[in-house]
């Protein structure tokens, strides 16, 4: 089948094509004949019933300083002519991306959204993994410096983040002395009208934090990504270094409870964040580490996606 696809991104002139999982997708729907757009999330428009985005027409190839030629953008109704739109532009989970997620929602069942915008919605990353509390650290979310206080001297070691953040900003580990917590957690209250959250430091977190990629519910593969020295951040954009790694029985388990509720919702891509056999969040807005897998296990992960997409719609076409 040749496909009609629209994604929704951060503008693809700034994108790092060398590890940029969205490049990935995009490059192999146009190896499979599909017809690639891309827009901006504020492009859209909605006007008596109908979705609208002014959209360029594009093409893509890996060349560095020459990834991408674009045609002059156009308007395209996401609903007569798109098959499948590609939720990809990065969090912040803000008013902005749900807002989105809202009107992206107004295609339902009628153009597939690959993640379901309402579902993506409705489970942000460090929100959606307290309904596997069991799989987690010991976990707070709250405004209370009291409360924080209490977690803290519970635990001795945490770590406190911002509830909506990415990309490993603004992550702080407390030793047990507390040093600078509150200091710190009036900050985030001064910048972020939302709670906040502390979790219990986990010491192998030095060893590495595996983003496993799970398509369609199943688990596909995991990079372990390590920090650097004198970080506790092992994301990529934050300066950490991906490993080659296999999947623990714990690990798998975490999956297997994971896969139901994901297919469930129509979260075709997601991945997930282990540390030490502990869940510390699932990533479904904009989910990363595609290239750097393929690397490591010689796959094809944005085919096995691609397959996953194709299945669905003829699924959906068969009713």
């Amino acid at each position: 089948m040749r496909l009609t696809v629209a994604v929704q991104m951060d503008p693809l002139e700034l994108i790092g094509i060398a590890g940029d999982s969205t490049f990935a997708l995009m490059l192999e729907a146009q190896a499979r004949g599909h017809r690639l757009f891309e827009y901006r999330a504020e492009a859209l428009t909605y006007e008596d019933g109908r979705l609208r985005a002014l959209a360029r027409p594009v093409t893509v190839q890996r060349v560095e300083g020459d990834h991408f030629h674009a045609e002059e953008p156009l308007v395209i109704d996401l609903e007569d002519e798109v098959d499948v739109v590609l939720m990809r532009q990065d969090p912040p989970f803000d008013i902005a991306y749900i807002t989105a997620a809202h009107l992206l929602e107004r295609l339902a069942g009628k153009t597939l959204v690959i993640n379901d915008p309402a579902n993506v919605r409705s489970a942000p990353e460090k929100l959606f993994v307290l309904d596997f509390a069991r799989f987690m650290p010991p976990t707070l979310i709250t405004r209370s410096m009291e409360e924080l206080h209490a977690f803290h001297a519970k635990h001795g070691e945490i770590v406190l983040k911002p509830l909506h953040g990415n990309a490993g900003a603004a992550v702080f580990r407390i030793g047990h002395d507390g040093s600078n917590l509150r200091a710190l957690a009036e900050l985030f209250s001064e910048t972020w009208k939302e709670p906040f959250i502390a979790q219990a430091f986990l010491p192998a977190v030095t060893e590495g934090d595996k983003r496993i990629i799970l398509v369609d519910g199943e688990p596909i593969g995991a990079i372990n990504r390590v920090p650097g020295k004198g970080e506790i951040r092992s994301n990529l954009a934050a300066g950490g270094t991906a490993h080659q790694t296999a999947l623990s029985e714990r690990e798998r388990e975490i999956c297997a409870a994971l896969g139901p509720e994901l297919r469930k919702r129509g979260l075709l891509f997601v991945g997930i964040d282990v540390i030490g056999g502990m869940l510390t969040e699932i990533n479904v807005t904009s989910p990363t580490g595609l290239v750097a897998l393929d690397a490591f296990e010689g796959i094809n992960s944005a085919g096995l996606i691609w397959d996953a997409i194709e299945a669905k719609l003829e699924a959906d076409a068969r009713g």
